[in-house]
């Protein structure tokens, strides 16, 4: 892959989220958990050089509060997020077909979703090149705060399985 044509997809769970007796689902703060590891995703990504110049967030406050600590991490890197009711409690393909509508100037898409669909979403993209190790460690669990980085020389608009290559996985703990 010639690294100019090269796009990348951050597919990030939310931090670890609280269960408030009475409190809608939608609106479930994160926990004391979360609001620790969420800036450590930010720190990781920044690392490794993987930084989104778009996010797409869930409208839940819980991925709301959790792209803010990334987005502090990133400091002026950050882009300003994009809230999308859509990807609140979404399936693998409603994310991808939001996905499939970013323009193509966008070279680092971020998106900060739920389970299960974060996960589904990333094995359903992963294509047979994949990094095998990272591969198994998204398939067998995806815990809070977990980030997949994925590579793909195709258009936003024409992903559509096992068309990107998985090449990181990691949940960043202190």
């Amino acid at each position: 892959m010639s690294d100019h044509h090269i796009k990348r997809l951050v597919i990030m769970r939310h931090a670890k989220a609280d269960w408030p007796v009475g409190v809608p689902d939608h609106e479930r703060p994160l926990e004391e958990r979360g609001h620790r590891e969420a800036p450590l995703a930010g720190k990781w990504l920044l690392k490794h050089g993987v930084v989104p110049d778009f996010i797409l967030c869930s409208s839940a406050l819980r991925t709301r509060q959790t792209c803010t600590w990334v987005c502090d991490e990133l400091g002026e890197k950050a882009p300003t997020p994009k809230l999308e009711d859509g990807l609140y409690s979404a399936s693998a393909n409603r994310m991808l077909t939001v996905i499939n509508h970013v323009p193509d100037t966008v070279t680092t898409l971020m998106v900060i979703s739920h389970m299960p669909g974060v996960q589904d979403l990333a094995m359903h993209l992963a294509s047979r090149d994949s990094d095998h190790d990272a591969y198994m460690d998204a398939a067998t669990r995806y815990p809070t705060s977990a980030l997949t980085v994925m590579e793909t020389e195709k258009s936003w608009a024409e992903l559509d399985g096992q068309d990107a290559r998985l090449t990181h996985f990691t949940v960043p703990r202190h």
